[in-house]
């Protein structure tokens, strides 16, 4: 088992002008009207490739809150075998891998397909939040921060 190197919260101190910048960069493709879902499962499969511990747990939590299906935070990892998801989130899962995996480039076929389902604009957008994930993944994975611990669940009516 390994031990962090640095914490999220020592990057926030120490270089919050990156922080900055990272995150605003993460933020464009929402604010952009790219669907809240679609963006974390984005986020989440890149973030398992790079082996993120710290960003898996991050965008799971995410996920959850905003209403992900359970399924798909299962299955984001072997999306190409799970017919729960759509023609437009395998279309970004697949310009994901690409972006993210980048020793061939991106193939024809993964870019036709990410045209057949994202405008030009929606695409440039996309990219955008790859890109902005996978500069989470590098630090993240570099100092290996500390993943959250999941909320502890309140019992409403004991209260």
């Amino acid at each position: 088992m390994s031990h962090a190197r640095s914490e999220y919260e020592d990057f926030k101190r120490l270089a919050p002008d990156v922080y900055d910048l990272v995150l605003a960069l993460g933020q464009l493709a929402t604010k952009a009207g790219l669907d809240k879902q679609l963006i974390e499962l984005v986020k989440l499969r890149a973030s398992q490739i790079n082996g993120c511990a710290f960003c898996v747990q991050h965008h799971v939590l995410l996920s959850e809150q905003i209403g992900v299906p359970t399924d798909k935070l299962h299955l984001v990892a072997v999306w190409r075998e799970a017919p729960i998801f759509s023609a437009r989130e395998r279309a970004a899962l697949a310009w994901t891998e690409a972006l993210t995996m980048l020793p061939g480039g991106v193939s024809e076929e993964v870019y036709s397909e990410a045209k057949r389902e994202f405008s030009e604009t929606e695409l440039t957008y996309l990219t955008s939040a790859v890109a902005s994930i996978n500069v989470w993944n590098r630090f993240g994975a570099a100092y290996r921060w500390t993943p959250a611990k999941r909320p502890v669940a309140t019992n409403a009516a004991a209260s």
